[in-house]
């Protein structure tokens, strides 16, 4: 998934130092006091947003781990470690399931099985068959928006149209009312990862209401649908048929969830730090502190004891097209990736408050299988010298003229970013032209080969924490999509490299995966493909009267399931 700071909510967090531990945590001051989940019921959270939870069906979300207002209504088969806020949170835990899956010696087939006294909002059970039904639904043309693998993955997928039309999915199976099984395509050990997906969450086909399911959708999680006024603000009361007996990932504390959206992030900011009235009881599903906050924090305490620091498991670089000279030279790719400043480039989006130097694509946790390289070091500032080194080696003594491709308005990829990089590539004799593009225009011309830019910024998170839908979409020959929506800016299709792709996917134990995707990605590293910049940090505002929030390794926002107010 194509990430900047402006859509990063679906991605990960780290929970640093000094904030709460999964059952640890405070209020204003300190948050150091014990927190009991047996005594956490009670009391509204209110949420405040920049954009709107959209078409809310499970269907038509784009999520992973369940992300934040969807994890409160729609269980799925697995999920994230709801349990612990440190880099456990982003193991794969069963949710609806008895385990994560038991794959065949192949990883083509996963069966699961269902937890006993699971039931909807309205008291009746849940069973396999209305989980097969969730699914197949997300394939209607008439509910877009939901993560393509599943299309892809299960066999007949491709040609599927949902089951408006009375079609079913064979190679999905429900041989009784508690087991399901999943017939793949090819091998697929992420298979439990993608199983967190709302479109594994059951839906009963006698309420399924098709395009209007999502003005009330039924639950299966702690809370339901009671207000929803277009996924821009809803909320959320009890389901009286949900209990932590059936659900140990979820503590689901406050009586009710407030959720607004079409803020202005200064307004969030501001808000959140007055922390008076019901914003006292408020945390914000998207938006970072602003450097008005940032310049507050040294000298205030109580502030600062109210702000959430994680990592986002994301990379922002700069790429290059090697059909486009003088990229076609590794040389030239190589001397670029000394001259750069990260440094300055850090700067220009925040400062190493929020964003920190990145060497290697993977970022920098385990759960990718980061695996540290530096084949170009040169510092934080850049090794201008070696770069003109190499670019003498490469033809070009005198230096080269080269253009660098931006957008206009997202900031990870966008001006200031451009000219720190401009700036760096000029002491190394490189002089830069800088092309903007508004956002749409941009993200069209890099995405399509024929108008893609030699050199341009990009960023990428992954939709799950494991190396594959960080590394296969970026340098996978058979994912290249010349009709747009390519993001293997490389064009990169190298049979070795698919062949690995091909054998880490195989693999279902998660460590063994972890080594793979690492050798992989130092493997890539060594051939210049891309230079990265850095890998962003995120810090986020609490309202005083709100306990034990810390944001999940993963999902990149507060845990709501897991918070409770005063």
């Amino acid at each position: 998934m194509r990430k900047s700071r402006a859509v990063a909510a679906t991605a990960g967090f780290v929970l640093l130092a000094g904030l709460a531990t999964a059952c640890g945590g405070g209020a204003a001051k300190g948050l150091a006091a014990a927190f009991d989940p047996a005594t956490c019921q009670g009391g509204t959270l209110s949420v405040l947003a920049q954009q709107g939870m959209g078409k809310f069906d499970p269907a038509e979300l784009y999520t992973s781990g369940g992300g934040n207002v969807p994890n409160l209504v729609f269980r799925t088969l697995t999920t994230r470690n709801h349990t612990t806020g440190g880099p456990d949170g982003a193991k794969v835990v069963p949710d609806l399931a008895t385990d994560t899956g038991e794959p065949s010696q192949d990883a083509t087939v996963w069966t699961y099985h269902l937890k006993a006294g699971l039931k909807f909002e309205d008291g009746t059970p849940i069973t396999s068959a209305d989980i097969k039904y969730g699914i197949e639904r997300s394939f209607a043309p008439e509910l877009p928006g939901g993560p393509p693998y599943l299309r892809d993955w299960l066999i007949g997928g491709e040609q599927y149209q949902g089951p408006f039309k009375g079609a079913d999915l064979p190679s999905i199976e429900t041989p009784d009312s508690s087991t399901i099984i999943f017939r793949l395509t090819k091998p697929e050990g992420d298979f439990p990862y993608l199983a967190t997906a709302t479109q594994f969450a059951p839906v009963p086909k006698a309420k399924d209401t098709g395009t209007d399911y999502q003005k009330h959708p039924i639950s299966s999680g702690p809370y339901e649908v009671t207000s929803n006024d277009n996924g821009n603000s809803m909320v959320l009361e009890r389901n009286p048929y949900w209990s932590r007996s059936i659900d140990d990932q979820r503590l689901a504390c406050p009586d009710k969830v407030v959720f607004t959206s079409g803020l202005d992030p200064a307004v969030i900011n501001q808000r959140l730090a007055a922390s008076s009235g019901d914003d006292a009881r408020a945390v914000t599903s998207d938006t970072d502190i602003d450097a008005s906050v940032l310049a507050r924090l040294n000298s205030d305490s109580e502030l600062k004891s109210r702000v959430a620091t994680g990592d986002f498991g994301a990379t922002q670089y700069l790429a290059f097209n090697p059909k486009v000279q003088p990229f076609d030279n590794p040389l030239v790719r190589e001397a670029i990736s000394y001259a750069v400043d990260r440094q300055s480039v850090i700067n220009a989006v925040g400062g190493s408050a929020v964003a920190k130097p990145a060497t290697t694509f993977l970022p920098d946790q385990a759960a990718f299988g980061y695996t540290p390289y530096d084949y170009f070091p040169s510092g934080p500032n850049g090794d201008p010298a070696k770069a003109k080194q190499l670019l003498a080696q490469a033809g070009y003594p005198n230096g080269l003229s080269i253009t660098l491709s931006h957008a206009t308005d997202e900031t990870d990829l966008g001006p200031a970013v451009a000219a720190a990089v401009q700036e760096a590539l000029g002491k190394a004799g490189i002089t830069v032209k800088l092309d903007p593009s508004a956002d749409d225009d941009y993200f069209t011309k890099t995405e399509l080969p024929a108008s893609e830019p030699g050199f341009f910024i990009g960023g990428w998170g992954a939709d799950w924490p494991s190396g594959g839908p960080f590394l296969a979409p970026i340098f996978d020959g058979r994912q290249i999509l010349t009709a747009g929506g390519n993001f293997n800016s490389a064009q990169l299709n190298d049979p070795q490299v698919n062949a690995e792709i091909d054998a880490a996917n195989k693999l279902t134990d998660p460590a063994a995966a972890q080594r793979a995707w690492g050798q992989l990605d130092a493997q890539l590293g060594k051939q210049a493909w891309t230079v990265p910049l850095y890998h962003p940090i995120y810090k986020r505002l609490f309202g005083k009267d709100v306990k034990n929030a810390y944001v999940s390794q993963w999902n990149g926002v507060y845990d709501l399931s897991r918070i409770s107010v005063k």
